[in-house]
């Protein structure tokens, strides 16, 4: 009979295809724990004193960073502040934003629920009913597109108010060797370059982002959200369905039910050759102000503001 391969308990609820291992409740929680916190030290995503901002969805993998991250907090190594970004899509954003509340409040971690149309002018429904009429009806931009770009720019910009050193992310195994291909795949070296544990620019108004869970599988935090018996929002974004990094995130499911180590090896081979890509290429900076909103831009305008001017232009 299998027994866990840490401390011999016989109700096992998990067995690593991966690496062999056989774990109980107990021990697997504290496998995902240790592994996130060796992970932080190894690759220094944060020094002692940090004022961390968590992008908190509700969703499974920031509910655990938040939970795991708090462990860093309550031991006086950081200074933790949550921050939910509620894009308004009708029928799915609000249930999640309850459980963030939750979380923060049980954890008595100071957290913020900013929204789109404050910022913005108008909801991510909102945005996706000016595209298509407007801008794009032949060959419309995917949510995705505009939803990372507004994200980004809000949590840049909360991090400032908040005098945040670092803006921590849910990003999971799956989330980066995803990211991987997409970028490999599309050609996209300047974006490629950025994928890592931490991602620092060389322009100081951006705040430096990391990703504590990103050693980790889907698979085992979702687990580990149940092992702990954490509140998490479970729904999927109506958005994502048909999206490209859905597709590649399909294909590497696939490959993976035959191929156990695939991601992780996907995750070492980039670390890698990482330092060669930014050897051989110049990444391309935000030196310049975007004379809209003032935050760095390549051009005249940053990203998310030239995606609002095109939109008022065709109101």
């Amino acid at each position: 009979m299998n027994t866990c391969s840490k401390c011999g308990n016989p109700h096992i609820i998990i067995r690593r295809k991966h690496s062999g291992q056989n774990l109980c409740q107990e021990c697997f929680i504290e496998s995902i724990n240790q592994k996130v916190l060796s992970n932080i030290r190894k690759t220094m995503l944060i020094e002692k004193g940090d004022k961390v901002l968590m992008a908190l969805s509700g969703g499974k993998d920031s509910v655990v960073a938040l939970h795991i991250m708090n462990s860093l907090q309550e031991k006086n190594v950081i200074d933790l502040v949550a921050v939910t970004i509620d894009e308004g899509i009708e029928g799915y954003r609000e249930e999640g934003i309850e459980i963030a509340k939750a979380n923060a409040k049980e954890l008595g971690v100071k957290h913020r629920i900013v929204r789109f149309e404050d910022y913005f002018g108008r909801t991510l429904d909102k945005m996706m009913e000016l595209d298509e009429i407007n801008q794009n009806s032949t060959n419309p931009r995917h949510a995705c597109t505009y939803c990372g770009v507004f994200r980004r720019w809000i949590l840049n910009r909360v991090a400032q108010e908040e005098g945040a050193t670092k803006i921590a992310t849910g990003h999971n195994l799956d989330d980066e060797t995803q990211s991987i291909l997409m970028n490999y795949l599309e050609g996209n070296i300047n974006n490629l370059i950025r994928i890592g544990p931490k991602t620092e620019s060389r322009d100081e108004r951006f705040t430096v982002k990391i990703k504590p869970l990103r050693e980790i599988p889907e698979k085992e935090i979702g687990l580990y959200a149940i092992a702990a018996d954490l509140n998490v929002h479970l729904a999927g974004c109506p958005y994502a369905g048909d999206s490209f990094r859905r597709e590649v995130g399909q294909f590497i499911k696939e490959l993976s039910e035959n191929h156990h180590t695939i991601m992780y090896s996907t995750l070492r081979g980039f670390d890698k050759i990482k330092p060669v890509l930014k050897k051989e290429f110049t990444l391309k900076g935000n030196n310049g102000k975007c004379r809209r909103c003032g935050e760095p831009a390549a051009g005249e305008l940053c990203k998310a503001c030239s995606f609002l001017e095109n939109w008022e232009q065709n109101l």
